[in-house]
């Protein structure tokens, strides 16, 4: 599996009804521009309609994230996550029933999520509000896949989510993230280009294309040659880490603003990067070798996001999906004034 976030992910605002029908109609456009036939549009609008309605009917407002991708052979997928800051979901079992409402409707929202989803997953608590996900997968030649699981793209050992937008006012984001996986090894890279518009995003895709090119390299060898290649660009912060798990080792390199993290239930343990701008100044690409702990999950992230987040703040939140965790961390620790990436890897507990 590789996958590389050169299509636009979307954040729509929904505080009333007439908003519910903008959602649909920026999903079903998403869609449309990927490929996606018409049956998998319609599954798609009917999954964002849900969820947009009942964040109006139970938590007032929030936001609709529509975060697509798409993976070396042509596969892509698009998360629909839906976020508040509600009073939760008191009774998850009984809210999955058909005909059970607490808001006087029909009942059958989050059950016919589920069922046209290849994967839903939700976390709430009680008070801090709620985070859906739905998954909608296709394959090249444009049939849905079943529901198999966590990653619909890629049955691999890893499983990695990212969120990826742009300051209000810009229609590109000058974050990237690049994910490469094959079986039990993964490699990733986020990349903040400097700035903000077109040119960081020139800057960070680029560093995006050397990653591919790569294959063989580790994350300080991948680093350097980003930097090699990033010269004629106004250039970014960088940080590439390699996960292995049958050897039980993260190594990481990472030059400028980006953040990376093991989480652990106990607590997290920050990697180190260093000062400087890859592709502009004389950088010091360091590789630093880590233990991966099992049950470990790595959380890289751009600026754009505070630095006193806390996932273990959440109970039962480290055995969700990576973009479960992503969304929670943006929805709560945005900066609100920069470009945001946020890439979360977890090895995946059934193929462990």
């Amino acid at each position: 599996m590789e996958i590389i976030s050169t299509v636009v992910q979307q954040v729509v605002a929904i505080s009333d009804s007439t908003q519910v029908g903008q959602a649909r109609r920026a999903a079903s456009n998403l869609a449309e521009s990927i490929g996606w036939n018409e049956r998998q549009i319609g599954k798609l609008s009917l999954i964002v309609t849900e969820l947009s309605t009942n964040i109006v009917k139970h938590a007032s407002s929030g936001e609709l994230l529509l975060c697509p991708s798409e993976s070396a052979n042509g596969n892509t997928q698009i998360d629909v996550i839906a976020i508040d800051r509600g009073p939760g979901i008191s009774d998850l079992s009984k809210s999955l029933e058909d005909g059970y409402s607490t808001a006087g409707s029909s009942g059958t929202g989050l059950g016919a999520i589920r069922r046209q989803a290849d994967f839903f997953e939700v976390f709430s608590s009680s008070g801090s509000g709620t985070v859906l996900l739905a998954r909608v997968a296709s394959n090249q030649n444009g049939s849905a896949n079943g529901g198999n699981g966590h990653h619909v793209i890629s049955p691999d050992r890893l499983q990695a989510s990212f969120i990826c937008f742009p300051i209000k006012g810009e229609r590109v984001s000058g974050d990237s993230v690049a994910i490469r996986v094959s079986g039990c090894q993964g490699m990733f890279m986020v990349a903040d280009g400097l700035g903000h518009g077109q040119d960081a995003a020139i800057a960070s895709l680029e560093a995006c294309k050397i990653f591919a090119e790569t294959t063989e390299a580790s994350p300080r060898d991948a680093l350097e040659n980003i930097h090699s290649g990033l010269r004629t660009t106004r250039g970014a912060a960088v940080a590439v880490a390699m996960i292995d798990c049958d050897q039980r080792v993260l190594k990481y390199s990472g030059v400028g603003n980006i953040a990376g993290a093991i989480v652990l239930p106990e607590g997290t343990r920050s990697l180190v990067s260093h000062n400087g701008i890859i592709g502009h100044q004389s950088v010091r690409a360091q590789e630093f070798r880590y233990e991966w702990p099992e049950g470990g999950i790595l959380v890289m992230n751009s600026d754009g996001l505070l630095t006193n987040w806390r996932l273990t703040n959440y109970p039962g939140i480290l055995q969700k999906d990576p973009a479960i965790l992503a969304a929670v961390l943006y929805r709560d620790f945005s900066r609100g004034r920069d470009d945001l990436s946020v890439l979360v890897v977890r090895e995946n507990p059934s193929r462990a």
